[in-house]
């Protein structure tokens, strides 16, 4: 009798294995699937990843050019003889910083450093400008602006003018200046 006891102790151990041995297998079966199936996932966001970072930086670019032209245009159409302006995306720290300069030549200038706050002042407002376009109609087609132009010397005050007129008409952005500059107001002009 203790011999068939054993037998039978025997016998439920080894069932019990047997069956943890089925559902090691099967575990491991399925667990097999699901790392195919997370490696095929990986590939795919991995290209995916790839194809965006290629856009970004074909947008990067565009954008690179459009903004680095209008604000060079804005540039030039105040001073004789003016600055280019280039603006480039770098990725510093794991963001995109935006990196500006002025050129003159194949000389690189810091702007807040190396040159008069008039060219900042076209700069920056050249610079807002782009903002608004890059928003689209997002963004009511009014720009608020307290002396933008307050170290542009009273020599090209008037093609300052002359820049607001022609970027609200081309643009249909209405443009409302605090300034003490009689030659930025013009026959549109609400003073208070």
């Amino acid at each position: 009798m203790s011999s068939t006891l054993e037998l039978q102790t025997f016998r439920k151990k080894l069932d019990h294995l047997v069956s943890r041995k089925t559902f090691i297998l099967d575990n491991r079966e399925k667990t097999e699937k699901k790392r195919r199936s997370l490696q095929r996932l990986s590939l795919i966001i991995e290209k995916a990843l790839l194809i965006s970072q290629q856009v970004a930086k074909l947008t990067q670019e565009e954008l690179e050019f459009q903004i680095s032209a209008l604000v060079t245009n804005a540039l030039e159409s105040i001073f004789p003889d003016p600055y280019t302006f280039r603006v480039q995306f770098e990725i510093k720290r794991g963001r995109t910083e935006a990196v500006m300069a002025f050129l003159r030549g194949d000389e690189e200038l810091n702007p807040l450093t190396a040159t008069g706050g008039g060219c900042v002042d076209v700069a920056s407002f050249a610079l807002r400008l782009s903002s608004y376009l890059i928003a689209g109609n997002k963004l009511p087609p009014i720009m608020i602006l307290d002396e933008p132009f307050r170290f542009v010397s009273a020599d090209y005050q008037e093609a300052v003018a002359d820049l607001l007129n022609e970027m609200s008409d081309r643009l249909g952005v209405q443009f409302i200046l605090v300034t003490h500059e009689e030659s930025l107001k013009d026959g549109n002009v609400i003073e208070m």
